[in-house]
């Protein structure tokens, strides 16, 4: 829809958006207020008429596309509609809170307000403006959580059409959506555009991998459909017997998931067991009876198939702290490979797709008095009411808190206490109550005595003990893993006499913390560290064409971070120095992950120079068999060397090994070198170089 479209074309695909909007809301069980729907649709046309994106779209199709996924994917109502209409009325128009107010009214007008606040970018120039602007955020949430939602859903049309935008503002939009918005998506439940954002993240950032997984997923659907169909066929037979009303759904792993596993665990595509999953959603019309037919279902699954021991996850007994309920299982496909299994109600199915929107109580404005999110929402509450946290520390332990897995303790009374996933009894003292945690001295699990520093454990009965006498120490800060926790102990500190506090910063593990690397980031992000003797470049590098990077020149136009020594063939970001001079990232390293979210203009799209091979080398190595072997060659290579692991096969003879090693990175000088390194391990015999391309 550009210039090709005449203006009655463009109208009338306008209205048509509109018109799927309309029809949505209708047949959901929202009440119908279509006139206030109507008004706001025509007061957003009238407001960004004749204004177009870049790609030449009008305007207005924004707005559209946000309220669309406003309610046909998180599930909102005639506010939230609204709401998502003029959500860009007041930053691109003359437009003010009070004229959003006497139209609409002020609840509307309060949340376009806020999304206003908070638009554009997460982070700034600085670590304190973006704590700023992200406490922002939190605290819009916390007063109504429909800014954020909203919010989410512009972020997620935003990265829909990322394409038309340049490559160095899409690498850094990537950035900061896969480091903020992904983390919240992920917390507030919303698994589907949690996993959109990592997937459109991972396209933009390494543009070549996410090629070669969508290729490997596309090529072993037909194989991948016929395993499934045979898998299921007897469940649903037994289903039907049962006269059960059910779906059920064949689904692939997103390719960042994919692509995140082969990297943790170094494996190829095919070794990765449970690409694929099965979603067995039933309607159910008594809750009384919903958990015992998840696993009168169950059984429907392992009466003929072999169960992996390790992987059931009970969400129905104990749900997660955003109110996921679910049956998972992992049992053996008829390919020999695993499946996972998931088994819910279409209550439970409908929960998992919208998250925390689906217990949100629009009519008066408040959470459900008995769910998770409010005790979450409290804690957000508590970190925003500290006056004075330290703004790196504010971003890491939301950050932190955002993706952390949860696990759930008692106290004596049997009431349960959502907490993440390595907490101590010190958060459980702060998440029970401030003054618990502050006059906290130990805890008592299973009747013996454990410290403030002890571990939880998912199952945990903890009783606090607490004495009047005993004051907060600073070394404390090293047990707490919740920002609850920190924020409390810090606020109490930071009162203490000033030698008191100078030791807050004391504990090895804070030194040694991510917070301290990025502080010396954001102090100085591009600071000059030229080698002896190394000139700038004679002209200012041109910031909107694509740098192309020499490695096989004898004075490269580029220099690399020690942080993550990138290497030909690595997908890079480039940053420009105070010199003009262009500096190499690997994309997914942590350090840039903090500076493409808040560096932008400093940003700059990159790509190798064509040198006539891929950069990949094969190495063949006999070996005496040994548990160690494979670490230390892969120390060798990747640490030592600097090579990128693609593949390692091993197989065994006896007491010989026979590995095969496909490398990334090397050029024909450095596979002798290689080779040589590898010899130099206690046990290698043989190492040669049997392809490179």
């Amino acid at each position: 829809m550009t210039g090709l479209c005449s203006p009655q074309e463009e109208n009338d695909r306008i209205e048509r958006a509109y018109q799927e909007i309309l029809q949505a809301y209708l047949s959901s069980q929202h009440r119908k207020k279509v006139e206030l729907i109507e008004r706001a649709y025509r007061f957003a046309c009238q407001a960004h008429k004749g204004v177009r994106r870049r790609n030449g779209v009008p305007y207005i199709m924004h707005p559209l596309a946000v309220a669309k996924i406003v309610i046909c994917e998180l599930g909102l109502g005639s506010t939230s509609i609204c709401a998502a209409l003029l959500h860009d009325v007041m930053d691109d128009t003359d437009y003010t809170p009070e004229d959003i107010s006497a139209a609409f009214g002020p609840k509307i007008a309060s949340i376009v307000e806020g999304l206003a606040k908070i638009s554009g970018g997460i982070f700034g120039d600085n670590a304190r403006l973006q704590a700023e602007n992200f406490r922002k955020l939190l605290l819009s949430m916390s007063t109504d959580v429909r800014v954020v939602l909203i919010k989410m859903a512009d972020r997620l049309d935003n990265m829909r059409h990322l394409s038309a935008q340049r490559p160095e503002k899409q690498l850094k939009i990537a950035g900061e959506t896969l480091y903020v918005y992904a983390p919240l998506a992920h917390r507030l439940g919303l698994y589907k555009m949690k996993e959109e954002f990592e997937d459109l993240s991972f396209r933009y950032e390494h543009p070549d991998k996410y090629a070669e997984i969508m290729s490997m997923v596309d090529s072993s659907a037909t194989h991948r459909n016929a395993i499934v169909e045979q898998f299921v066929a007897p469940v649903r037979a037994k289903l039907d017997a049962a006269g059960f009303r059910y779906t059920v759904k064949a689904r692939v792993k997103s390719a960042y998931s994919i692509w995140r596993k082969m990297m943790m665990k170094n494996v190829g595509f095919d070794d990765i067991y449970d690409v694929y999953a099965v979603r067995v959603v039933f309607e159910n019309d008594n809750d009384a009876e919903e958990a015992i037919r998840c696993w009168q279902i169950y059984t429907f699954f392992t009466e003929d198939h072999r169960v992996h021991p390790d992987r059931l996850r009970d969400w129905i007994t104990t749900p997660k702290a955003n109110g996921y309920r679910a049956l998972h299982i992992t049992v053996m496909g008829p390919d020999g490979k695993w499946i996972e299994v998931q088994i819910r109600s279409a209550k439970m199915d409908r929960i998992a797709e919208l998250g925390y929107a689906a217990h949100w109580k629009y009519k008066h404005g408040d959470y459900e008095e008995d769910s998770e999110l409010t005790v979450w929402m409290n804690t957000i509450k508590d970190i925003l009411a500290n006056p004075e946290p330290n703004a790196i520390d504010f971003l890491d332990t939301i950050k932190l808190n955002l993706f952390a897995s949860d696990i759930y303790v008692f106290t004596p009374k049997g009431d349960l206490i959502t907490l993440p996933k390595g907490a101590t009894v010190l958060d459980m003292a702060f998440a029970v109550h401030t003054q618990l945690g502050l006059h906290c001295i130990a805890a008592k699990i299973a009747h013996k005595l454990v410290p403030l520093s002890h571990l939880l454990e998912s199952g945990d009965q903890v009783e606090i003990i607490t004495s009047e006498s005993q004051q907060p120490q600073a070394d404390w800060l090293a047990y707490c893993h919740t920002p609850k926790a920190k924020q409390a102990l810090r606020g109490v500190l930071r009162r203490e006499p000033r030698t008191e506090a100078q030791h807050v910063d004391a504990p090895q593990e804070r030194r040694q913390s991510s917070s301290s690397l990025l502080s010396k980031i954001l102090r100085n992000p591009f600071s000059s560290r030229r080698r002896p003797g190394e000139a700038a470049p004679a002209e200012k590098i041109d910031r909107t064409r694509v740098f192309v990077l020499h490695p096989e020149a004898s004075e490269p136009n580029y220099r690399v971070e020690d942080c993550c020594a990138p290497i030909p063939g690595d997908d890079v970001l480039g940053f420009i120095d105070d010199d003009e001079k262009v500096v190499l990232h690997k994309v997914d390293c942590p350090r840039a992950s903090r500076l493409k979210s808040g560096y932008g203009d400093r940003l700059i799209a990159t790509r190798w120079a064509d040198s006539g091979h891929c950069g990949e080398m094969t190495i063949e190595i006999d070996a005496a068999a040994s548990s160690e072997l494979p670490e230390k060659i892969i120390h060798t290579v990747c640490t030592e060397q600097k090579l990128s692991l693609v593949r390692m096969e091993m197989d065994q003879t006896g007491d010989v090994a026979h590995i095969l090693l496909r490398l990334r990175g090397g050029r024909e000088a450095s596979a002798a070198l290689v080779c040589g390194r590898l010899r130099k391990i206690s046990g290698v015999s043989f190492a040669v170089l049997i392809n490179q391309c």
